[in-house]
């Protein structure tokens, strides 16, 4: 446990007490997502890219000539942030985009070529923290546990 230097009670290390197996399902997936994205960070650190970016490229990876609508929910951001998101890559030259055929009102997000070097590049980065979460988890039970992620989502 550690001591807490504003008052007496001891905060447990992460593990213990609430922040362990007896601790609010809530509060153990926001922990677990914590530690994630502070490795997900350091692993991308050398490229330049943020956890959102990176987000973003690889749905549009995924999901080809996606308008920021359709991104920002696919990323699980704001359509403000998308935003703010889309134009830094596109200043970095990283993403285009280009008015839809049919409304015009919409943007179509493109990746470059530069764009996916660095999506390359980036992927091979957080591999390395993608299979430490399953290290000790078996196929069987990453099915599980994949299975329950995507029925809380839904």
């Amino acid at each position: 446990m550690q001591n807490s230097t504003m008052n007496s009670t001891p905060i447990p290390a992460i593990g213990e007490g609430k922040r362990g197996e007896n601790g609010h399902i809530g509060y153990l997936l926001r922990q677990a997502y914590a530690a994630y994205r502070i490795r997900m960070e350091q692993a991308l650190r050398e490229s330049g890219l943020t956890l959102p970016q990176f987000s973003v490229l690889t749905m549009l990876a995924a999901y080809p000539t996606a308008s920021g609508a359709e991104l920002a929910r696919l990323s699980l951001l704001t359509p403000q942030t998308m935003s703010v998101i889309v134009a830094n890559l596109e200043r970095a030259g990283i993403v285009s985009r280009e008015p839809h055929k049919l409304h015009g009102r919409i943007q179509v997000i493109h990746i470059t070529k530069a764009g996916t070097a660095v999506l390359s590049r980036c992927k091979l980065a957080v591999q390395s923290v993608e299979n430490a979460l399953l290290t000790d988890v078996n196929a069987r039970d990453e099915k599980v546990v994949r299975r329950w992620l995507v029925s809380i989502a839904k």
